[in-house]
């Protein structure tokens, strides 16, 4: 693990450290050419530089060495100065990190956030975040803030080389820093610094890793650097406030899973659909599961009830604006599946019983039966009678069913995308082809090919899904021993999320489905109210 946060908490005092001596070297990473030549490197420098004489001051760079054509030393970013007189000598540096990120962030369109709002972070919540870790932990949020940002300098203002040292010696190794459990300090930053600006954060991170994983699908190296790097990126992390149980889950497409083989012909796009694949693999996938939990005590046994309060899911652009030369801003992934799971943690033994509030959905249909009768009375030689009959049935169909499950003493909340007109589950169906388009929902793919648009449709404007607590029942119930009151119990939050793709508006036989699954522990307080 690359541990720059010690090196620059290791750096000398004003005392010790006088402006005339030459600047310290921390060395990023190096690399000798093939050809006979200087080394090529990427390092960071602290300088000692000139300030009042009651302040020291001390100002960091990230430099190229001999990628220049005259082997000079280029100089990439320049930091801030930081006192080294004050408290908290590094503090600006680290602002300065996280604004200069969250600026490039590639947000959604049609944002009601303008990223120009968010540059500014309060320094308040930062500096709280460095008191209340350990140099230790802080270390590994660190090193991904400080990688995130080297990133976006050598992918748009360094020379070739330099990002693709960037990207086999620095980012491929230490992709683990990319998980909330190998950095808690992430998840108390994102819980601090608000939703905002942690999905701007996301989605600067996410084009990262969407870049990382295209270059290392098409194969330039990169491939044999961390192998089972595709199924560690997903991030998530979970909390517990105000009644509810939240987790969110952040995770490029190119990181999930795709559900058919790789060698399917239909997983395989073809030459000239390598236009789409590049702007399908710039998507991320973005969760929230919200649960809304309420603890009730009676005589003899403790009521534990829980709900779907809310289950948010998108597939976002990680593009900056709209029409930058690419014909796909329509083409994305959509939903077709998600399943969320909350319960006790394995093995315990202090639940007594668990009650789903759903029964089982049965389809309903309605009978319409008309009968008609005419006739002629009277004196007619022949009496003239005429009957007709017809009969109608209607049938309620929706696109999204809703069930409740249970697995042990967990409940199981289930929604799943059917095809209307296939009557097919979308997730789960064999690719059916006809290279017009038609991999979901007949030829031409009409049926989830304009998914977006229509009264009918059954995504969001812009491509989500939202479930409310409305399509989930009551909630479920769970009866707990009274031993557990006054304790604090740890209970497992989960969720899959399956995203399809079928042609919007592009002719290609391309169809294919990923899955992404998270799981996290949040608190159950098991207090009575004063």
């Amino acid at each position: 693990m690359m541990d720059i946060w010690s090196w620059i908490c290791e750096l000398p005092n004003s005392d010790e450290w006088a402006e005339s001596d030459s600047a310290l070297i921390f060395e990023l990473a190096s690399s000798k050419p093939s050809q006979e030549g200087p080394t090529r490197a990427i390092q960071l420098k602290a300088e000692r530089t000139a300030g009042s004489s009651s302040e020291a001051l001390v100002t960091f760079t990230i430099c190229l060495q001999g990628f220049h054509p005259f082997d000079a030393p280029n100089t990439l970013w320049v930091s801030d100065t930081c006192p080294l007189n004050s408290e908290k000598p590094f503090l600006p540096l680290v602002l300065q990190l996280l604004q200069e990120i969250i600026a490039r962030s590639p947000t959604a369109h049609n944002t009601t956030c303008p990223r120009s709002q968010l540059q500014k972070l309060k320094p308040d919540p930062v500096s709280w975040i460095m008191d209340s870790h350990t140099p230790e932990s802080f270390s590994s949020f660190f090193s991904l803030v400080f990688i995130t940002r080297l990133f976006w300098l050598c992918a748009f203002d360094a020379p070739t080389e330099a990002g693709s040292l960037c990207f086999e010696s620095v980012l491929g190794p230490h992709l683990e820093t990319l998980s909330c459990k190998q950095a808690p300090v992430l998840r108390t930053f994102l819980l601090t610094v608000g939703v905002d600006a942690e999905l701007c954060f996301m989605r600067a991170m996410g084009y990262m890793l969407a870049k990382w994983l295209i270059l290392r699908e098409v194969g330039v190296g990169l491939q044999t650097l961390a192998p089972l790097a595709s199924q560690q990126v997903g991030l998530s992390y979970a909390t517990e406030a105000y009644g509810l149980w939240v987790l969110k889950g952040y995770a490029p497409i190119l990181a999930m899973n795709p559900t058919c083989p790789r060698n399917n012909k239909f997983c395989i796009l073809e030459a000239k659909d390598t236009v789409l694949k590049y702007a399908l693999a710039h998507h991320q996938l973005e969760a929230v599961i919200q649960l809304e939990y309420a603890v009730r005590f009676y005589d003899g046994y403790i009521l534990v009830n829980a709900r779907v309060n809310n289950l948010r899911f998108h597939v976002v652009r990680l593009g900056f604006k709209k029409n930058e030369g690419v014909d796909y801003d329509d083409e994305r992934h959509f939903v077709s599946r998600a399943r969320v799971w909350v319960g006790p943690e394995i093995g315990a033994t202090y639940v007594g019983g668990l009650c789903l509030g759903r029964s089982t959905y049965n389809g309903e249909k309605e009978v319409e039966i008309q009968r008609i009768l005419k006739g002629s009375y009277g004196e007619a030689k022949v009496p003239q009678v005429k009957t007709r009959s017809g009969m109608a049935t209607k049938t309620r169909m929706k696109s999204w069913r809703c069930d409740q499950d249970v697995e042990g003493n967990a409940v199981v909340f289930d929604a799943v995308l059917y095809d209307n007109k296939m009557g097919q589950e979308v997730a789960a169906r064999k690719p059916i082809g006809d290279g017009n388009g038609g991999g979901v929902g007949g030829r031409n793919g009409k049926s989830f090919g304009t998914r977006c648009d229509g009264p009918n449709r059954p995504f969001t404007k812009t491509g989500g899904v939202v479930f409310a607590g409305d399509e989930y029942g009551e909630g479920v119930e769970w009866r707990l021993s009274k031993e557990t009151e006054g304790s604090v119990l740890k209970w497992r939050l989960g969720g899959q999320v399956w995203v399809s793709y079928c042609p919007s508006e592009v002719k290609s036989s391309h169809f294919e489905t990923r899955s992404v699954e998270w799981c996290d522990e949040v608190d159950l307080p098991i207090i009575p109210a004063k």
